[in-house]
């Protein structure tokens, strides 16, 4: 999952927002970690382990051509941001954009973040990544911005063509995957070890 997945599912299993975001950027043993954020990223690495190792994303990154399958988890993750935040309605209670406001607020007010996520809070928020995901247009951006954040950007050359011939395979592994996503993120909140728990 990519940063939108993440704050959603991190809201619905009332757990810290800003703290399950740090799971991305959160090297190493939990116990090195500020005590506010070892729940949240305690919780990211269950969700990411739920879905790399999920029969409908293996099956789904089997799909995607030679040439893009080594980053094609990557190019699942920012399109299910996309049918997230394109169905977002259906999820959460909230506008989109409340729902964005309030995550940017507690990732501004969350002491201690990781260095690589504290560099580019001003970014996410100024140019509304978040909110962003939910038109096509957004999407190609980020995946663009991903691609030059890594070491070996020409394997994202045929990302987006890619994705297009995916489209609906993608569409359809995120509404059958995601609703049990939110439902293990939930059952997995109430078996957070307690000493990750916030103090």
């Amino acid at each position: 999952m990519n940063f939108l997945a993440h704050l959603h599912l991190a809201d619905i299993s009332e757990t810290g927002l800003a703290a399950n975001l740090a799971g991305d950027f959160a090297k190493g043993d939990i116990n090195h970690h500020p005590q506010h954020l070892k729940q949240g990223i305690w919780l990211h690495r269950k969700i990411d382990n739920i879905t790399d190792n999920h029969e409908i994303i293996v099956d789904l990154i089997k799909s995607f051509p030679n040439s893009s399958r080594r980053v094609a988890p990557i190019l699942i993750d920012l399109t299910f941001d996309h049918y997230l935040a394109y169905y977002w309605d259906e999820y959460h209670h909230q506008s989109l954009k409340d729902f964005c406001q309030k995550a940017y607020l507690d990732i501004q007010q969350t002491t201690q973040l990781p260095e690589k996520l504290q560099t580019i809070v001003p970014n996410i928020i100024e140019q509304d990544w978040l909110g962003s995901y939910q038109h096509r247009e957004g999407l190609n951006q980020a995946i663009k911005g991903v691609s030059k954040r890594l070491s070996k950007p020409e394997l994202f050359n045929t990302a987006i063509k890619d994705i297009d011939k995916l489209y609906v395979d993608i569409e359809i592994a995120f509404r059958t995957f995601y609703p049990q996503l939110m439902a293990y993120s939930k059952i997995y909140s109430r078996k957070t070890p307690e000493l990750y728990l916030p103090e």
